[in-house]
């Protein structure tokens, strides 16, 4: 049995390790880490349930879908068939990536409709737009017209009861007379309404600050890719760690930020195989950053 002197002397150690630990916002349940998909999109083309078994297996618990289409569904998969793997492996999407069709170009919803609909068959909470065609960014109008219809789709998405989110890259950064396009969807956008999922590694890359984002608009980016750089070559990623991105002093602001969710996410340049990769920026991540 133990003593009541061992059992405070545990308890004590215990509160201890509790208080040295980062505090996060972002969930009770500080080991849910989240994998974007298209990282392993390559497999997911070949075996849709070998690969998520596989993304179970490694640690991963929550998941961000990509690439549904009213044509293709989600690699040949309806959102039934999908949600019914995921389950299976213990995995939960919390938000996917879907393309808008031409919604914001012309307000067509069909697209859009049919990807609300997958959305809550898979019982996601976000639904997330990653991309803005090129020609439909060219200036301050363009992007502040981009926000106006992100406005009415993150109104369609509340009534379906989904939250919608917008994914940057890179470009978002350019400067349209003295304003950044991430600037002015960030102003021009209802916060009720739209939230921000942000690419950590673009935000770097495009030669931006995560931490100014946050002082500057604190809230509104409730999502994040967890993606670094390479540390000769700046267009790779590299595995979470391994490379030049700071996510230590990111991390600490999760609180700052909104973030509620993150994704690992590597589109190239893998140490191994994928599925090490992934094995890899878990074991960082829960070692050193939560």
């Amino acid at each position: 049995m133990i003593s009541r002197r061992l059992f405070l002397i545990n308890s004590t150690l215990a509160a201890a390790g509790v208080l040295a630990m980062p505090s996060l916002a972002f969930s009770s349940d500080k080991k849910a880490i989240g994998l974007q998909l298209y990282t392993l999109h390559k497999e997911l083309s070949k075996d849709v349930k070998s690969t998520l078994e596989k993304v179970a297996a490694a640690g991963y618990t929550t998941v961000e879908t990509y690439g549904f289409s009213i044509k293709e569904k989600f690699w040949g998969l309806s959102p039934i068939e999908l949600k019914s793997i995921l389950d299976e492996n213990g995995l939960k999407a919390i938000s996917g990536h879907y393309n808008s069709g031409s919604f914001l170009e012309d307000e067509n919803t069909d697209e859009l409709i049919a990807a609300i609909e997958a959305a809550k068959i898979l019982k996601q909470e976000y639904f997330t737009i990653p991309w803005i065609e090129e020609s439909l960014r060219k200036n301050v109008e363009d992007y502040k017209k981009n926000a106006a219809r992100l406005n009415k789709a993150g109104e369609m998405c509340k009534k379906a009861g989904l939250k919608l989110a917008y994914h940057n890259h890179d470009f978002e950064f350019q400067k349209h007379n003295g304003l950044t396009g991430y600037e002015i969807l960030l102003r021009e956008t209802d916060k009720n309404l739209v939230d921000f999922e942000l690419d950590l590694y673009w935000v770097v890359r495009s030669g931006n600050d995560p931490l100014r984002l946050f002082k500057e608009n604190p809230g509104r980016f409730k999502m994040w890719h967890v993606k670094d750089m390479d540390n000769i070559n700046r267009t790779l990623n590299t595995e979470v760690g391994s490379g030049t991105i700071d996510f230590k002093a990111i991390f600490k602001e999760a609180k700052l930020s909104g973030m509620k969710h993150f994704f690992v996410e590597q589109e190239n340049n893998y140490t191994g195989n994928t599925f090490d990769s992934i094995k890899t920026s878990l074991d960082y991540i829960l070692k050193r950053l939560i």
